[in-house]
């Protein structure tokens, strides 16, 4: 008595990575994900290995994670990834405080942020353009 297998979520193309509590905001986390939207996989790697940003290191890890998932899991060819999605969403908040002067407090917020990756592979663009001369 066992639950059924639930189907698929993504596309047979398709292979996907999640990093929860990044230790980021979800606003800093996502203008590194933007940088990597839509790019060839090895494009985005070399993208995120140059970026000046702290937090490319740990993008970079999540989708050599996803690249190795598609390779491993879902026997796709590594050539042919690009980057479909890089999905940013606000994970919790840890809530501190700071001593002030004459016994005050002030509040700091330390956001977390959580990563989803999701590489896809291109389909084969040459054999379209020969269907084209053909016809």
């Amino acid at each position: 008595m066992s639950k059924k297998a639930q189907p698929r979520r993504l596309a047979e193309t398709e292979a996907s990575a999640y990093a929860h509590a990044i230790r980021v905001s979800a606003q800093k986390l996502n203008i590194v994900a933007q940088t990597i939207r839509g790019k060839p996989a090895a494009a985005a790697l070399n993208e995120l290995a140059f970026s000046p940003r702290r937090i490319a290191r740990d993008v970079r890890k999540v989708l050599q994670s996803a690249i190795a998932n598609a390779e491993n899991n879902h026997q796709l060819d590594v050539d042919k990834l690009i980057v479909k999605e890089a999905t940013v969403g606000r994970a919790f908040t840890m809530k501190r405080f700071h001593a002030r002067g004459r016994g005050r407090s002030a509040s700091v917020e330390k956001f977390f942020a959580n990563l989803l990756v999701v590489v896809r592979e291109r389909a084969d663009e040459p054999a379209a353009a020969d269907e084209k001369e053909s016809a």
